[in-house]
């Protein structure tokens, strides 16, 4: 045993850049009394081996016996010596000890417990040591309001002290490095830990805890549909103990317990200590509390027009190319008052009722993608003149081979320049109608008499060829994609802010049917505004679908940023996907803790 021990020092000794628990373990093994039981040890087990028979059993009882039987003797010196030497402790503890190993009665014994038994709270103290480096212990603290005590209120996960295992949730600091914590503020103890090197100690009076079986709960990841700075915070605990994060992040759930803040960390960070992000019912309560703006702008009303089937807008970045698929939307336009009149009601609706929960986070996990699999479906959508269209043809035309489009669908006679599955897929009206009701339709409309529509078949016509299928449709309509299936990746384009959208879309047009009598027409500071709101409501009611979020100010910019992005997410060995894909998110218990006012 004792060489076993020799040779652990030994490993430890050549890894001196080991990890804080087996510096830890290093300077427990290094201590002087550990190695003399060590030595105890290994005699102890020699004994056994040599298996040799006491010449007297009960030494110590023969020792009393014979005291009882000169004490009448003492008034000789020889007696006096003899009782003086049997008198002293450490002859009675050696021969208690002599009958101990001749009986083989050698194993630690504890007497039970009362009980009536009530812990005095001197006697329930522990002393723990803890390695501090250049990272926080990752523990919070907070004073009791009722009995004035330093308590520690959280362990972060990962951190120094959750990874010794001594220091837990309630605990009461008694003292730091040998100063007491009696009337102390927790500001002044933050002070005397940063003033600490090296080992710093804590005398603590446990709290009674719950195991947590950490290593048997399944991992939980989630992708955050918001950012999230905790300087710009102001109610988060303590902001060192918090973790920011960006729109899309892929975050490691560690702890729900608390039903305000949860504790995690970023994927890829397994070794790092984890930090305090709001909770889904924070955020929530946070969004519902903001009033959408728009909620109470007055709006002038207008004659309802005839619905109109308009293209998105075109920075004359590419004139004269035609391609199959960008000819037309299948959705009212922008002079479509009855969608207007629908979007304001659904905007009040989510204001008013709070029907729409804000996008917080979204359960994912890891897909990974095999040669044998098709591509991830790439849906783009947006608010009309936002520029959807022009971004899906910039992305097409960059690289034909990996990307394409559908063919739409349509019941109107094929004109003379027309090819049939290359401009459109010319159907009857039954047939379309057969498929509508059979719901192969991702959308469709009726413009001038005739349906107009996306089929699921011309997408999987497209990926069974090996391509990137590229979508542009409204965000209501994504749920007939929005399974495994598909496993779509929805891009948002999003405006920039008004100012910029005044400046760059102001000489843009759109690009209606040629059979119109003004096939060409400009925006308005009416259609600045409907942009802006559509893209609030969109974002409010469907942003839970977003993978990523891209504000088209500078079309070539947004270009850049959409391709490096759908780039990625092709090429990528690992991709996360939404949960609910493959099961249902579990139900989440959580348990309130009160609030925190250090961090150590």
């Amino acid at each position: 045993m004792y060489f076993c021990l020799t040779m652990l020092m030994a490993e430890l000794e050549a890894h001196p850049d080991q990890e804080e628990d087996y510096r830890f373990l290093h300077s427990m093994l290094r201590e002087k009394k550990i190695h003399l039981l060590f030595k105890i040890h290994e005699r102890l087990k020699l004994f056994e081996k040599k298996r040799p028979i006491p010449v007297q059993e009960q030494a110590a009882d023969l020792a009393s016996k014979l005291m009882k039987e000169v004490l009448h003797q003492v008034c000789r010196d020889d007696v006096k010596e003899l009782v003086a030497i049997l008198s002293k402790p450490h002859l009675k503890s050696l021969l208690s000890v002599h009958d101990a190993v001749a009986h083989r009665d050698y194993e630690p014994t504890l007497l039970p417990v009362p009980d009536d038994f009530v812990a005095d709270e001197e006697d329930s103290v522990k002393i723990v040591s803890l390695v501090k480096t250049e990272e926080p212990l990752g523990a919070t603290i907070k004073r009791d309001e009722s009995t004035g005590a330093i308590v520690i209120a959280r362990i972060m996960k990962g951190g120094a002290a959750d990874k010794s295992g001594l220091i837990h949730e309630g605990d009461e600091l008694k003292e730091v490095n040998g100063v007491s914590m009696e009337c102390r503020k927790p500001k002044e103890i933050l002070s005397l830990l940063a003033r600490s090197k090296g080992e710093v100690t804590f005398k603590i009076i446990p709290a009674f805890y719950r195991e947590e079986v950490s290593s048997q709960k399944k991992k939980l990841f989630v992708r955050a549909l918001f950012d999230y700075n905790p300087e710009e915070d102001p109610t988060v605990p303590c902001k060192e103990a918090a973790v920011g994060f960006r729109r899309g992040d892929v975050l490691q759930i560690v702890s729900l317990e608390d039903e305000t803040w949860w504790q995690a960390r970023h994927h890829g960070d397994g070794q790092s200590r984890a930090g305090l992000i709001p909770s889904q019912q924070l955020h929530e309560r946070r969004v519902a509390l903001q009033r959408p703006r728009a909620l109470f702008k007055p709006r002038t009303s207008k004659a309802p027009d005839e619905a109109q089937v308009l293209e998105d807008v075109d920075y004359r970045a590419i004139t004269g190319f035609h391609i199959a698929g960008l000819r037309r939307s299948f959705r009212l336009g922008r002079k479509g008052s009855v969608a207007r009149e629908a979007v304001r009601s659904r905007r009040w609706s989510a204001g008013v009722h709070g029907s729409i929960r804000p996008p917080t986070y979204v359960e994912v996990i890891p897909y990974h993608r095999t040669p044998t699999d098709k591509h991830r479906l790439v849906v783009l959508v947006g608010p009309s003149g936002v520029g959807v269209s022009e971004l899906k043809k910039r992305l097409l035309i960059s690289d034909p081979d990996r990307y394409a489009v559908t063919v739409p669908y349509t019941t109107r006679e094929r004109r003379q320049q027309e090819t049939d599955a290359v401009d459109y897929h010319f159907v009857p009206l039954h047939k379309f109608e057969e498929g509508i009701l059979h719901h192969r339709f991702i959308e469709y409309g009726r413009y001038k008499g005739h349906y107009y529509g996306s089929s699921l078949d011309s997408v999987n016509r497209v990926l069974a060829d090996g391509k990137v299928c590229l979508l542009d449709m409204h965000p209501s309509n994504i749920k007939c994609v929005y399974t495994a299936e598909y496993r779509p990746f929805v891009v948002f384009v999003k405006p920039p802010r008004i100012e910029e959208l005044r400046l760059t879309r102001r000489r843009a047009k759109f690009i209606c049917e040629e059979e119109d009598k003004n096939p060409v027409r400009t925006f308005t500071e009416e259609d600045f505004e409907e942009m802006i709101d559509t893209c609030e409501s969109m974002e409010r009611e469907y942003g839970y679908m977003f993978d990523k979020v891209l504000v088209n100010g500078d079309i070539a910019v947004a270009f850049r940023e959409l391709k490096s992005a759908v780039l990625r997410m092709t090429e990528a060995e690992v991709q996360w996907i939404p949960m609910e894909w493959v099961c249902p998110s579990p139900a989440t218990a959580r348990r309130s803790c009160s609030h925190l006012t250090g961090w150590i």
